[in-house]
């Protein structure tokens, strides 16, 4: 009677099993080339005009998405109410900015010059300038030992020191923080020491050109990051002649040491006796950006989440051009859109997954991250019930780089072998099965030049713990980031292929018994 009871439950369980696989083939086939051009057609048309994060091109492609979402039948994120998670943007424009050394009054455009991204309105006063080199604290090298800078104006320049051709700090051919992002790491070191405020000199920009002036009265659109810094300090940038008036006759000889990165030896770093007037004041309007989320509600395992993400933000228009981006995010965005409805039509049928799937399609990615960034940050869904991010960022194209025969039977896989043991076991598994792509994971070489890794949405999934896998076509030349990455260099076929191989790796992330492990480190540094 056991050996029946057990035949009969285990040949249950392969019904189960072969049931989904068919259903799985069955819901691949709504993935098609037609229909990734029909939406790519509007996508990566004339009208959302190049989808800039801040724009009303930008806005006019998440109404399209949200539309689909919508008309397909999946659910809004209850705490969003609605389609959307919207996210502030920041544009500066200056109302007042004045600067008194030692009774003279510098002169805006000439003399100094304000990034409006590291000033918040407000002043600062105090009764002697410190030079303090190139402003660094730091275990293996600071400016600041031996220096008394609380309540006083710190005055350094840009970059950071090297010897033998590596820097002293990263102890690499690369520059650490301290050169970038460079001056909200010195800020937040003055502002440490009790500094009132800081004075900066760009080695490399002895006048101000037009541009430089231009920039420094209105922002672009940029990202408001936290900062860490233990108090809000202010700070403008010099001309190398008013920066003369305050450091002194010593000041050629600085220069010269820094121009060659060179160690500011303490004997330079000198307290002088100069009253500093600083006020600023500056406009802030703000612009909404938004991630655009459908869902598709799962059964038994339904507190547990597998995101499908794309970024459907391009660069916009410039110079009266449109950058179309249809490769770059458009095929993405469509593949989550035609995957989205994939699921959507299974679970209408009865093919409901077990998990969650949340399809996601993020703005701000071409400015830094910023739409991925901040959904990291403010989840919706906890992260540590967050199975996997499939990211989708460039699906549509071949590598012009690529010189093997498969040129229209791969993708580029990246983060199988970070985070998660089973990511490489269940993608190429699904693959095997159904689509036969060669899976090439070169970027995922900690070496890799182009830092790929560190490039697209699925990162910031990636910083929390999440497990991640990004598909790329690799298109790094050719039309990238060029006007002419239009829908007809689309190669159809392939897109359709890479979009159905993610589908069936979302699938059987959706369906399995258990979540994704979390056994392996995160081997390529950070970003």
């Amino acid at each position: 009677m056991k050996r029946l009871l057990f035949f009969i439950c285990t040949l249950a369980a392969t019904n189960v099993l072969f049931a989904q696989a068919d259903a799985a083939a069955k819901y691949a086939k709504v993935i098609t080339g037609n229909n990734l051009k029909k939406h790519l057609s509007i996508i990566a048309g004339d009208e959302m005009q190049g989808r800039e994060t801040g724009t009303e091109g930008q806005r006019k492609a998440a109404a399209y998405i949200e539309s689909q979402f919508k008309a397909m039948g999946l659910k809004p994120v209850e705490s969003l109410k609605g389609y959307q998670q919207y996210y502030p943007l920041y544009q500066d424009s200056l109302k007042e900015a004045q600067l008194t050394v030692a009774g003279k009054t510098a002169e805006y455009g000439k003399d100094f010059i304000v990034n409006m991204n590291n000033n918040e309105s407000g002043k600062f006063k105090g009764s002697k300038t410190v030079f303090a080199g190139y402003g660094i604290d730091d275990e293996k090298y600071s400016d600041y030992t031996g220096l008394d800078v609380k309540g006083k104006i710190v005055v350094i320049f840009l970059g950071e020191p090297k010897k033998d051709g590596k820097y002293f700090l990263s102890g690499s051919s690369r520059g650490s923080a301290w050169s970038f992002p460079g001056i909200p790491k010195k800020m937040e070191a003055a502002a440490a020491k009790g500094a009132a405020g800081v004075l900066f000199i760009n080695p490399n920009q002895d006048i101000f050109n037009e541009r430089a002036v231009a920039s420094g009265k209105k922002t672009n659109v940029y990202y408001p990051r936290a900062t860490t810094a233990v108090k809000a300090l202010n700070s403008a940038q010099l001309s190398h002649a008013f920066a003369k008036t305050i450091v002194g006759s010593n000041f050629d000889t600085l220069l010269k040491i820094v121009k060659i990165n060179g160690a500011v030896a303490s004997q330079w770093k000198t307290e002088s006796k100069n009253k500093v007037v600083y006020k600023f004041e500056k406009y802030r309007n703000t612009i909404n950006a938004s991630n655009v989320v459908g869902v598709v509600e799962g059964t038994d395992k339904k507190d547990e989440y597998v995101f499908v993400t794309a970024h459907y933000d391009h660069l916009g228009m410039r110079d009266g051009k449109i950058y179309y981006g249809a490769d770059d995010d458009g095929s993405g965005t469509v593949a989550v859109i035609q995957m989205a409805e994939a699921f959507q039509k299974a679970a209408t049928e009865g093919n409901r997954p077990r998990r969650t799937m949340v399809f996601m399609t993020v703005s701000g990615e071409e400015k830094g991250l910023w739409g991925s960034e901040y959904y990291s940050d403010n989840p919706f869904f906890p992260l540590d019930k967050t199975t996997v991010d499939l990211n989708i960022d460039m699906i549509g194209r071949t590598d012009t780089e690529r010189t093997t025969a498969d040129t229209l039977n791969y993708v580029y896989v990246i983060g199988h072998d970070k985070i998660s043991s089973d990511l490489p076991i269940i993608n190429e598994g699904a693959n095997n099965k159904y689509t036969n792509l060669v899976l090439d994971y070169k970027f995922d070489d900690p070496n890799d030049q182009n830092r790929i890794y560190f490039r697209s949405d699925h990162y910031n999934f990636a910083r929390k713990g999440v497990p991640v896998l990004f598909f790329y076509d690799g298109m790094l030349k050719a039309d990238y980031h060029k006007p002419t990455d239009t829908v007809d260099k689309i190669s159809w076929d392939l897109y359709e292929k890479r979009a159905r191989m993610i589908f069936h790796t979302a699938w059987e992330m959706a369906n399995r018994n258990d979540m994704l492990k979390r056994d392996t480190p995160l081997n390529m540094g950070t970003r």
